[in-house]
């Protein structure tokens, strides 16, 4: 989940830019009042959809310019995404270990069937929050946290679950309320 690239941020000679905290994105690392989030959660109900997915991928991006992944990976050391079985083949032929032997020391099933990481922090996540198979990584954390695309909407459970800790979604969520 913890991107290393150009979405997250920029890395000059092996220093990140936002390493040290910049006030004006200081708050998107808090978790968003309750009201923000009702206030959030009732947007998501009366807005056209369309106009939204136009607006995301800007939103996004700047998003992105403010927040580094590096600086954070509260995805990676709470949560777990997804690991489906192109994932787990994928990684587990990379790792040079059977699928099955992957899913033992790795994964468990979780309430609603999927494959999740067994221990918080993610298993995958080195101290400097890169991630030692992030060319490999799943899909779930490859796409995370879903802020240029229609899952931001549709599935708004996950819009504010991400909200309280992702401050890219943060940003993103506080920019399409000042829009809207």
């Amino acid at each position: 989940m913890a991107k290393v690239g150009k979405a997250c941020g920029r890395v000059i000679n092996g220093l990140h830019l936002y390493s040290i905290m910049d006030p004006l994105v200081e708050h998107l690392f808090e978790t968003p009042a309750p009201e923000i989030l009702k206030k959030f959660q009732n947007f998501l109900k009366r807005v056209d959809k369309r106009v939204i997915l136009k607006q995301l991928p800007d939103l996004h991006e700047a998003a992105f310019e403010k927040v580094n992944c590096l600086d954070c990976a509260r995805c990676c050391k709470n949560y777990s995404p997804r690991f489906k079985m192109p994932d787990i083949k994928r990684i587990s032929k990379v790792m040079g270990m059977k699928e099955t032997a992957f899913i033992d020391k790795y994964l468990s099933m979780d309430n609603e069937g999927d494959y999740v990481v067994k221990t918080r922090p993610c298993p995958f996540l080195a101290t400097n929050n890169e991630c030692s198979i992030y060319d490999h990584r799943p899909s779930d954390c490859e796409r995370f946290p879903y802020t240029d695309e229609d899952v931001f909407f549709k599935r708004p459970a996950i819009t504010l679950k991400n909200a309280e800790f992702c401050p890219a979604v943060h940003d993103v969520m506080m920019g399409l309320l000042s829009k809207g």
